[in-house]
């Protein structure tokens, strides 16, 4: 089994409930990758027997650190339209909740349709290095990286630009969905690090993602790298925001991304 399916092994417990556990591949710092736990909540609601159509907005509200072991997820469908869908979603392990999240599901249909962003240009990813993952990240060696802006710091410099942009699969290649495409959506390490030039305490509170592709388009993107980049807006007391962007290799807009995140320093 791909390392990303099994951490996304859910068994069904009750009516809307259902029983994971964490793996050690995608460990993290502090609890597992915030992005495989985003994926995860993703999958309880496709999973529920009342889902109606494709995810089109996931918020994840990263409440406390998730233990290593065995957790719940409660699935709430709070209201069913025409067009969407409405979710409640809750993580939690011994009682204690531990991930909040607010999901919309909808029904996609033929529109005018036009993209305003576009996407940076860099060199292809066969052209770029492929990066080493840091020391003592684990989940990291899941995804194949490549930085054409914005690596890691190294060096202690200080960065005038929050901006990152890479190249990035799963390793092994694995076809993009929308629980994979979720994941990817927080694989960026903190913005504060790169203006800082330094690792300083930080975390994920909360992230929204809007998915933009359709079951088509993730199907035409396979197991090709996707182009991610993202930046900050503003640092101020022991916060940023950051939004991000998510193309395909044939310049789709598959996914934008807004969190915010805590920092000392």
């Amino acid at each position: 089994m791909h390392p990303f399916d099994k951490a996304l092994e859910l068994e069904p417990s009750d009516d809307g409930r259902w029983r994971g556990r964490t793996v050690p591949e995608w460990a993290n710092m502090v609890g597992p990758f915030g992005g495989i736990t985003a994926a995860t909540l993703v999958r309880a609601v496709e999973l529920h027997p009342q889902r109606h159509g494709q995810p089109i907005a996931l918020t994840v509200n990263y409440v406390a650190p998730i233990a290593d072991g065995e957790f719940d997820i409660v699935t709430r469908v709070v209201k069913t339209n025409r067009s969407n869908q409405h979710w409640i979603v809750e993580l939690s392990q011994d009682g204690e909740v531990k991930t909040t999240a607010t999901a919309i599901f909808g029904l996609r249909r033929d529109t005018w349709a036009d993209t305003e962003v576009t996407p940076p240009q860099v060199p292809a990813p066969e052209d770029t290095v492929a990066s080493a993952p840091p020391f003592g990240v684990v989940w990291f060696d899941n995804y194949d990286m490549r930085f054409a802006d914005g690596a890691m710091p190294d060096d202690g410099a200080e960065s005038g630009s929050s901006t990152t942009t890479l190249w990035v699969r799963n390793n092994p290649p694995r076809p993009m969905d929308f629980a994979a495409l979720a994941s990817v959506s927080d694989i960026f390490y903190p913005r504060v690090f790169l203006r800082q030039g330094q690792f300083v305490p930080a975390g994920t509170v909360s992230i929204t993602t809007y998915f933009h592709a359709d079951d088509e388009q993730l199907a035409a993107q396979g197991d090709e790298f996707v182009l991610a980049t993202a930046r900050a807006q503003a640092f101020s007391r022991g916060y940023f925001d950051q939004t991000a962007h998510l193309w395909g290799r044939d310049a789709t807009l598959l996914a934008t991304s807004h969190q915010v995140v805590y920092f000392k320093g």
